[in-house]
């Protein structure tokens, strides 16, 4: 709830003056921009002289991410409306020899591979429910004074806790990355010369009041300054100490089995027994996927490096170091995508693109999608129905049913690789076996919010003395300045003074659930929200956590992107939540099984959620196509 004399103070009610984005140029806020998914609540932003949001997607901000049209129809694949095939025979008059479903890092990269593999002459359509290429590799770009902000909205690097395999790392290097330069456009310079550290946020919700604490968070001196009881703060400062063996008489091997079974917050009650009122400091400390401290399994937390466990004997052999090919573009995997389809499209993305270039590289969107061109790639053309044209064992070809501009189409291709969201594929693909369907039903995606918003200066960071601050009691669960890398010629931030972009990441949950119930109720939430619901909450969090060192939402937010993902990353499995069941039985190993002349890829069919991890399942469909057609 809010109240007329909030939303005033937050600056809900305000218009930007659009001559801020157009260089002086006056611009009236005008319907197009509801259209476009620009809030016309001091979100209204502009497109740079070059090119317009009408034909740029990286301009379009309000909702972004899995945007209410990209989605829009997935309930009624769901229910059956497309169960007979939507389109008439008569009526398809394109054919491919390879059609992919999805426009990510899986599907890109399959395009990829089917051509080295086959030839460049190989006939190939992309199609993509989204108006933008690169699945959850998104861009968002603010226009303001003259100067372009890049954000990042979804998928950042490439950095794996797991070894790249051979096929991954050769396209890293065909792509023309060198990771090894990471660290020459990634410094540190800015926080180092303002001193600027990492803070937590607790907030009078779950604490006793409303405090920004700066420093190292297992330190002494930082905890002695968190607002909680003397009683609770003797618990924090023991389990962040040299803790006893909690488990004392049982074996090393008992330990872990114990702990595999457990949820890191039972074993700080019930092992560890601290207070109940220490509980809320955790719950910014989960593992990878939307894993929080009643999800995460104790023993993926000590494995992880959490507190509590170092008196226990134990050792740790996985050790969850995100540190192989670390390396990340001002746009995250979005430039990653323009990379790849420079190589597919070169039209679309003109000249010979590597590293140092692609970030500012020019897109035209136009000739994605061109006759007579070996590869395009159709945006905004959500499938709806995948069908053989025979039965599985006996396909010759595919047929694919899609929208665009609301009206039914279909394409045939030799071939089809879903790389896409693969739960939705039991509802595309229906003759697949009923065991498969109920395999690619088993997980839940991880839903997540990667929010941007452009804010005038960063003063009220620098008089805080913070770059990043974790805010876990809150809906974004952490708020962190962007200045840019410099890789590819983007400039990034250099003063206090200048405009910045603040990435914000919230991990929608309902704790005291498994965690795919966690997973399917934050889902549901995302996609009941509009654009003005994380809006008022995003300014609501700044004017709590910047507002005492004197930051003005109202005045000092000037655009801002809401990178919602329903369905975000691929689900991975834990000894908490999964059962212990022989890798060949794994729902995802189930699920992605080629049907016909249809393929699965995706992230999904890998079970974790990772670039290179898309990239190896495209190369896997592929590969299990090349064979079929080698047979045939």
């Amino acid at each position: 709830m809010h109240t007329a004399d909030e939303y005033r103070r937050l600056g809900m009610d305000r218009q930007i003056d659009r001559r801020d984005f157009l260089n002086g140029v006056a611009m009236a806020v005008t319907g197009a921009s509801a259209m476009l998914g620009l809030s016309q609540t001091g979100n209204a932003q502009a497109s740079s002289a070059s090119h317009n949001a009408g034909n740029y997607p990286p301009d379009r901000l309000g909702l972004r991410g899995n945007f209410p049209e990209a989605v829009s129809e997935f309930d009624a694949i769901r229910q059956g409306k497309y169960a007979t095939f939507p389109v008439a025979d008569g009526e398809i008059h394109e054919e491919y020899d390879l059609v992919i479903v999805g426009a990510g890092m899986s599907g890109l990269a399959a395009a990829h591979f089917w051509r080295s593999g086959l030839g460049q002459s190989q006939r190939i359509l992309i199609l993509d429910n989204h108006d933008d290429f690169g699945g959850h590799a998104k861009r968002n770009e603010f226009h303001y004074q003259g100067k372009t902000y890049i954000g990042v909205g979804g998928t950042l690097g490439i950095a794996t806790p797991f070894p790249y395999s051979y096929g991954a790392k050769q396209l890293v290097k065909e792509l023309g990355i060198d990771v090894t330069r990471f660290a020459e456009f990634n410094s540190r310079e800015l926080e180092a010369k303002y001193d600027l550290r990492a803070g937590v946020f607790f907030d009078k919700e779950h604490f006793l009041e409303d405090r920004l604490v700066v420093g190292n968070a297992r330190s002494a001196e930082f905890l002695q300054k968190v607002p909680i009881s003397e009683a609770a703060r003797k618990d924090l400062l023991r389990i962040h100490g040299k803790n006893p063996d909690y488990m004392a008489g049982m074996t090393e091997a008992q330990k872990k089995a114990k702990l595999a079974r457990m949820s890191y917050q039972d074993y700080l009650l019930n092992i560890a027994k601290v207070s109940r009122e220490v509980i809320p400091f955790f719950m910014g400390n989960g593992g990878r996927n939307n894993k929080r401290v009643d999800t995460m399994p104790a023993l993926e937390a000590a494995e992880h490096g959490s507190v509590g466990f170092n008196g226990l004997g134990l050792k740790l052999e996985e050790q969850f170091n995100e540190g192989s090919y670390r390396f990340h573009f001002p746009d995250g995997n979005a430039s990653i995508a323009r990379l790849f389809v420079n190589r597919l499209v070169p039209d679309a993305v003109p000249g010979k693109q590597d590293m140092n270039t692609v970030v500012q590289a020019p897109i035209a969107y136009d000739k994605l999608d061109v006759p007579k061109t070996p590869v395009r790639i159709r945006l905004s053309s959500p499938v709806v129905r995948v069908q053989n044209e025979d039965s599985p064992e006996n396909s010759k070809s595919v047929k694919i049913a899609y929208l665009k501009n609301g009206k039914l189409q279909a394409v045939r291709g030799r071939n089809c690789i879903l790389a896409c969201y693969n739960a939705l594929i039991p509802s595309l693909l229906l003759e697949i076996p009923q065991h498969q369907k109920e395999a690619l039903a088993y997980p839940a995606k991880v839903p997540l919010i990667y929010s941007n918003v452009l804010i005038r200066r960063w003063k009220a960071f620098e008089k805080l003395g913070v770059a990043r601050i974790s805010t876990p009691g809150m809906y974004h669960v952490n708020m962190s300045l962007d200045p840019g890398s410099t890789v590819g010629g983007y400039q990034g931030v250099t003063t206090p003074d200048e405009p910045i972009v603040v990435h914000m990441v919230a991990n929608p949950n309902k704790p005291g659930l498994p965690r795919k119930e966690q997973n399917r109720i934050g889902a549901q939430e995302l996609l009941s929200m509009k654009f003005e619901d994380f809006e008022l909450k995003i300014r609501r969090q700044f004017e709590r956590v910047l507002g005492p060192a004197g930051f003005d939402p109202a005045e000092d937010i000037v655009g801002m992107a809401v990178n919602r993902w329903p369905y975000g990353y691929a689900y991975t499995y834990d000894t908490l939540a999964d059962p212990d069941v022989p890798p060949e039985q794994r729902p995802h190993i189930i699920g992605r099984q080629r049907c016909g002349r249809v393929a699965i890829a995706n992230s999904d069919a890998g079970a974790a959620a990772f670039t290179n991890q898309a990239w190896d399942e495209a190369n896997r469909a592929v590969e299990e196509l090349y064979v079929l057609n080698e047979l045939t």
